[in-house]
């Protein structure tokens, strides 16, 4: 089906689908990739690690794009490093500055992108359609909230946020947790009692996700009437099979992005274009 329509017949029967899916709280869930981000100018993991930066929304100076503002950082600096290096409990325990300072400039990236139109047309979706939408994000960032969703299930973490690496010593003896934002300064910053570190809280290579979010996600994507995979590649698990999950379960499947992904022999329609410029338009209803 999806093969045999013209991008404009595709694109008139994705905007039915959609309306039709206003008529009940969850009938559309919408599944958002790095695709998504990289319209505002932040990398994808292995294009941040090339220094490859992504053409923002809006303009940004050179040495901010990319979250490269740590002096002397150069492009294509991180790339001698492998990828689970950076991204791995192991890889954190070996060389915590190293991977501390990775992550600070991913951070510097985010906060000077903004969410592009694409984000607002979700915010705005689900201002005028209270309870409809269910938003699932692959993404660490936090430009979904900052356009103004709320209650976004996050996968994979959020990049802004640290907690501890170990269990905290206090917990552990039937106390509180120390709150992070106690930690002594530091690359990165530890506890000055016991030396438990800060970590970035995402998920990491050889991590689960977290249990309450994945849940949440796959009863959405079995519950909906329409899924609406954005920006992704597909190629990332267990996000990869809410879309199956969809199709099984009676929803229609739409994948929005501009070039093949590993999901598209799922979707019921493909629309060839980017988050950005078409979600205003196909969300407007």
């Amino acid at each position: 089906m999806a093969s045999s329509l013209t991008p404009e017949q595709a694109l008139a029967q994705a905007r039915t689908q959609v309306a039709l899916a206003t008529g009940r709280p969850g009938g559309l869930c919408v599944l958002t990739g790095a695709g998504m981000s990289a319209e505002s100018g932040i990398p994808t993991f292995r294009d941040a690690l090339n220094g490859a930066p992504t053409a923002p929304a809006a303009p940004v100076p050179q040495e901010e794009r990319a979250g490269l503002g740590r002096p002397g950082a150069q492009p294509g600096y991180w790339s001698q490093f492998d990828p689970a290096d950076l991204a791995s409990e192991d890889g954190f325990r070996a060389h915590p500055q190293r991977v501390w300072d990775w992550y600070e400039e991913r951070r510097h990236g985010v906060r000077k992108a903004e969410p592009n139109a694409g984000h607002h047309a979700l915010a705005d979706f689900e201002r005028r359609h209270p309870g409809v939408l269910v938003l699932v994000s692959q993404n660490v960032d936090d430009l979904h909230q900052r356009a103004g969703n709320t209650g976004t299930i996050r996968l994979h973490g959020d990049i802004m946020e640290s907690r501890w690496l170990d269990t905290c010593s206090r917990h552990a003896k039937g106390g509180n947790v120390c709150d992070p934002d106690w930690a002594e300064s530091g690359r990165p910053p530890g506890c000055a009692d016991c030396g438990n570190l800060l970590r970035p809280g995402v998920v990491w290579f050889g991590e689960s996700l977290p249990l309450g979010a994945i849940n949440a996600a796959e009863r959405a994507a079995q519950s909906c009437d329409v899924l609406l995979a954005v920006g992704t590649s597909g190629a990332v698990w267990p996000a990869a099979g809410l879309a199956s999950r969809a199709r099984r379960h009676g929803g229609t499947v739409i994948i929005l992005n501009p070039s093949a992904s590993e999901i598209d022999t799922q979707a019921h329609l493909l629309l060839r274009s980017t988050a950005a410029q078409l979600l205003p338009g196909l969300l407007a209803g």
